[in-house]
């Protein structure tokens, strides 16, 4: 395959038009989509119309007219029909990790009273750090037993009558590497404990079906591969068998069941409701609806089936360049990813023990953007990239791998200035 074989490939891509629906700057390959995904073209159009209608126009009444009061849910819907939910079973609300903590709490209120003796949180060291803050926090609080297992390994074979919840992010931050849902949550349901799902490197880039494959609980994030822009809100699903006798440890005025009768004691809203805790963000949720739809543009054109098929060829067209452009001599790089593509979501992740920081920098100086993560201790860091089937195309996996082979011929990362560390990585 060469360069001319890329550029066909894009030119018989059914999804290429849905590029068109970004903002992108020229001469850029952007490859952190499972960062913070690109501005959707509609989206400062919508929210001009926000500021300048909305809010400066209708000021209060359009929380009514508007239909604001109504957008938790009516995004959430459309989030729904992303990661295998019903209408009325999804609503955005606060950040992921202030949803982790309400349904991890809600789910651990229903493991105690199934039984006494299920006391142990079941996750694994290499989560995204902020899913552990929170269920080292409820652990502590609720004097109860964190056990992290190395990744990957026999989770399923970790489960035992005295697990109460199995917390697990369906695409690892670091390496890519997918878990399959289906297995892990009838293996947790089989020792009697409740699945929590993160699904914030997976939900708009892969199919996802909760229903299908047992989930109990879900969060999600809503400016990586869903497009909602910086610090976009997050999203919360409870399987309905749970929403209607969970408690929201959150207990907050917009899920109560009467939120402007104002009364004094709380009474959950029913279902999903109960987990809004306070007055959503307007202008964020509008983005955030841009970016959704977005995603949603594609059902015509396949859908997640599609996206997840052009994913695929894109991160394993990307892996293969980069490891046959190795250069014969210096620094090289191990893929850290999985190679099947079964156990791959939509990043391709490469480490190195020493140089990976300074590598991407001399590659974003190239116009190849990609993150960083630095490894923990002993471990080696990580140079990942994100691919998005929406916008990414199949010349810019090629070229990418083309610069990153030429920066580590030439030793570009050496230059003065690369390794110096900013407070983003």
């Amino acid at each position: 395959m060469n360069r001319d074989d890329a550029l066909a490939l894009d030119a018989a891509d059914p999804l290429a038009p849905l590029r068109a629906q970004f903002t992108l700057p020229p001469g850029l390959i952007y490859l952190d989509g499972n960062s913070l995904g690109l501005c959707p073209a509609a989206a400062p159009a919508r929210l001009r119309q926000v500021v300048e209608q909305e809010w400066a126009q209708g000021l209060i009444a359009s929380w009514n007219q508007a239909g604001w009061i109504s957008l938790p849910q009516r995004v959430g819907d459309k989030i729904a029909r992303l990661v295998g939910a019903g209408a009325g079973e999804l609503v955005v609300a606060d950040s992921t990790s202030v949803n982790l903590f309400k349904v991890l709490s809600a789910a651990l209120d229903l493991a105690a009273a199934a039984g006494p003796q299920r006391r142990v949180i079941v996750s694994e060291r290499d989560n995204f750090p902020t899913d552990l803050y929170i269920a080292q926090a409820l652990a502590a609080a609720r004097g109860l037993e964190l056990r992290l297992l190395e990744q990957p390994g026999p989770l399923a074979a970790a489960l035992d009558a005295r697990t109460a919840v199995l917390m697990l992010t369906q695409v690892n931050y670091r390496n890519g590497r997918l878990h399959d849902m289906a297995a892990l949550s009838a293996a947790a349901h089989a020792a009697g404990a409740l699945t929590v799902w993160d699904l914030a490197h997976s939900a708009g880039a892969l199919p996802v079906d909760l229903h299908r494959d047992g989930a109990d609980f879900a969060v999600g994030c809503g400016y990586k591969y869903l497009n909602g822009g910086p610090g976009a809100p997050a999203f919360v699903w409870v399987h309905p068998r749970h929403a209607a006798q969970v408690r929201q440890p959150l207990a907050g005025w917009l899920g109560h069941a009467a939120p402007f009768d104002f009364a004094p004691d709380y009474v959950p809203a029913p279902g999903i409701a109960r987990f809004v805790s306070g007055t959503p963000p307007i202008l964020s949720l509008a983005a955030l609806e841009c970016g959704v739809d977005s995603v949603l543009a594609a059902e015509p054109l396949g859908g997640l089936a599609a996206l997840r098929a052009k994913s695929l060829a894109l991160t394993r067209l990307f892996a293969q360049r980069v490891e046959a452009l190795a250069p014969a001599t210096g620094p090289a790089l191990t893929l850290a990813s999985p190679r099947a593509d079964a156990e791959r979501g939509s990043q391709v992740c490469f480490s190195h023990p020493e140089i990976g920081y300074p590598v991407m920098q001399a590659l974003i100086a190239r116009g190849v953007v990609g993150d960083f993560r630095a490894g923990a201790a002993g471990e080696a860091d990580i140079l990942r990239f994100g691919f998005t089937p929406l916008y990414t195309r199949f010349v810019d996996a090629w070229d990418a791998a083309a610069h990153l082979g030429q920066v580590l011929a030439l030793e570009e990362w050496r230059r003065p200035g690369f390794d110096q560390r900013r407070a983003v990585t």
